[in-house]
């Protein structure tokens, strides 16, 4: 079994993000490989802020046996609007299925809101996960240059009621 499709193996733990989190949230982001070559100006200087994490309901996957907690991957949902701003797994961390229990806890927090739909606007390397994981395609948003000068697939997560 390739490292990108084995099972998650150590226990892993989500917690609500905190301030002093954010230091190593922005290294998460800025250090992806999927932003590498012609989209790594999209992070290059993209900060993941304590005020950030106090305003978002941001969480983080820790691998729970991890010396320090160290951060497997972590994700931001906006209430208003509903959207998934942010979801990103430690390169090293992809194909144990932290991505998939990010997203099962975006949604249970979603519905916890009362929220019935959940958008997302996906960088273009992650279309795949998205469908993977439930995702309905449902548009596409435009490229904004200079900051994304590409245009990117929009997705929603569909919230049922419990």
């Amino acid at each position: 079994m390739s490292s990108r499709t084995s099972p998650i193996c150590r226990p892993i733990t989500i917690r609500r993000a905190v301030a002093r989190d954010a230091k190593r949230l922005t290294r998460l982001v800025r250090g992806s490989g999927a932003y590498a070559g012609k989209y790594a100006a999209a992070v290059a200087g993209y900060r993941v802020g304590p005020d950030y994490i106090e305003t978002h309901r941001a969480f983080v996957a820790v691998g729970a046996d991890e010396p320090g907690g160290q951060v497997l991957g972590f994700y931001s949902l906006v209430l208003a609007p509903p959207e998934l701003d942010l979801l990103f797994v430690a390169d090293e961390a992809q194909g144990r299925g932290i991505g998939r229990l990010l997203v099962a806890h975006m949604q249970s927090e979603a519905r916890a809101a009362g929220l019935d739909r959940v958008k997302v606007v996906s960088h273009v390397p992650a279309e795949d996960f998205y469908h993977r994981v439930g995702a309905v395609r449902t548009g596409t948003a435009l490229a904004n240059p200079p900051a994304v000068p590409w245009d990117r697939p929009e997705f929603e997560f569909r919230i049922p009621s419990e």
